[in-house]
């Protein structure tokens, strides 16, 4: 039976993932999938794939946010589907639409498995972050000890992910949302570009509004990952990531957190750039980073992105 959810997949060089992602959206009225600018033959894999699905191709790469915003005005249905295109639905989407009808839910997220059939713990679930958590993970104390009590939190390794729960944030790679409240919050903020923070602050308007997130584990997909920043270089992946950061940090947090947090990602650029040296390699991708925290001002989180991937 067909459910009032239009599903948007917003893509780029997913070529080898898409059909079977579009092929797992049977419940679903309206699929509308969002191609932002793939070199492979995505778009004609969809054009080949179920007669329903709407395709709109970008000929630019507008990156997620605003993607996903395009597919959004292409529906009309009450519930909006936002899934990964190398994500594939295992079960129906109907207890995460059954969650959207209890008062206050704006948003029900299902749970999301690897390839293996293995929950993506420290993926599918978050807390916000607070500064002190991005410091960590700029200052490479998250990759060096991975273990401490500010990362396990939040990554929440201390959830129980078996059971139904109201979350901070889930992956934006499996949302099920209600459009009034997305309306009500002002869509994806097109700003985070071309990806990176824009689930998480979207989630954080969402929860300030007054709903409540719900994770629901009985709904799953089965998800890859990371497929589309296979063609993204190091320095690309790094200016972007720490430009996301940065715009998220200088709207959520106070300007005395957002000083220490530019002081945390110059000084792990710094180790980082060091450590690139010291294997042989080029520390060009952290002088850049370091650049943009240097230079990082409270108007440049109103910015319009300069780089745009091919």
């Amino acid at each position: 039976m067909s459910l009032t959810v239009g599903a948007v997949v917003v893509t780029c060089n997913s070529a080898a993932q898409i059909d079977n992602c579009l092929r797992s959206l049977g419940e679903v009225v309206e699929i509308v999938v969002v191609d932002n600018a793939s070199s492979d033959s995505t778009c004609r894999v969809v054009a080949d794939g179920p007669s329903r699905v709407r395709l709109i191709a970008n000929p630019r790469n507008r990156g997620f946010a605003a993607a996903a915003n395009q597919g959004l005005r292409a529906t009309t249905s009450p519930l909006v589907l936002f899934l990964n295109p190398d994500a594939v639905l295992l079960t129906g989407l109907r207890p995460l639409a059954e969650a959207l009808e209890s008062p206050g839910v704006g948003v029900a997220a299902g749970r999301l498995v690897d390839p293996d059939g293995n929950p993506q713990i420290g993926f599918n679930l978050r807390r916000f972050p607070s500064p002190l958590a991005l410091a960590l993970e700029a200052l490479l104390v998250n990759r060096l000890w991975p273990g401490n009590a500010v990362n396990r939190r939040y990554r929440c390794q201390d959830l129980d992910h078996s059971q139904a729960q109201d979350v901070d944030q889930p992956a934006a790679a499996f949302l099920l949302v209600r459009r009034d409240v997305l309306e009500s919050v002002g869509l994806w903020d097109e700003r985070f570009f071309p990806l990176w923070f824009e689930d998480v602050d979207l989630c954080r308007r969402i929860r300030r509004a007054g709903y409540a997130i719900r994770f629901v584990p009985s709904c799953v997909a089965r998800h890859w990952g990371g497929h589309s920043l296979a063609a993204i270089s190091l320095e690309e992946k790094q200016i972007y990531w720490y430009g996301s950061l940065l715009t998220y940090a200088y709207k959520h947090f106070s300007p005395l957190a957002r000083v220490c947090l530019r002081g945390a990602i110059l000084l792990g650029a710094l180790l980082r750039m060091l450590a690139a040296f010291a294997r042989g390699g080029s520390g060009r991708a952290y002088g850049k980073v370091m650049t943009l925290a240097l230079g990082f001002k409270a108007a440049e989180a109103e910015r319009v992105q300069p780089h745009v991937l091919t």
